[in-house]
């Protein structure tokens, strides 16, 4: 489903999230503090694309989960963001930019696990190549404040 809106900047801190992303799922992602989360409530849940750094440090593609984790029936709300990039090390407590820039889909629960990673893997391969038509976001003000 197509949204149509404009650009949402959000900057957070990196907590320690639920370990399922690495451990479970096989792709890592990056939680955003309670205070960016209530500052994205206005926010659809689901999943989007953009652009993420980490401590002002390059600018990468990223795709995130916005809501609930309805396949985990989690009670409360997160926001995760998976970089397109394999860092050699976790950065909790470290600060991180992201830039909305797109929506692919509505939050949803799975019949079963291989289910929700197929589908994680799915929008990472459709963010990154919508991603390719927002190159110029690379250099937004986000990233150099």
């Amino acid at each position: 489903m197509a949204r149509i809106f404009s650009p949402v900047r959000l900057t957070g801190i990196v907590t320690h999230g639920f370990g399922r992303g690495s451990k479970e799922l096989g792709v890592p992602t990056a939680n955003m503090d309670k205070k960016a989360v209530e500052m994205a409530k206005s926010l659809s849940t689901g999943v989007y694309y953009g652009f993420a750094s980490v401590s002002h440090g390059p600018v990468y593609k990223a795709v995130t989960s916005v809501g609930w984790n309805p396949h985990y029936g989690n009670n409360e709300k997160s926001i995760e963001v998976h970089i397109l990039h394999e860092f050699e090390q976790d950065f909790y407590g470290e600060e991180l930019r992201f830039i909305f820039l797109g929506y692919i889909r509505d939050e949803c629960k799975f019949e079963s696990l291989e289910a929700l990673i197929e589908r994680i893997n799915a929008d990472i391969k459709e963010g990154s190549e919508k991603l390719d038509e927002f190159s110029d976001y690379r250099t937004d003000e986000l990233f150099s404040r």
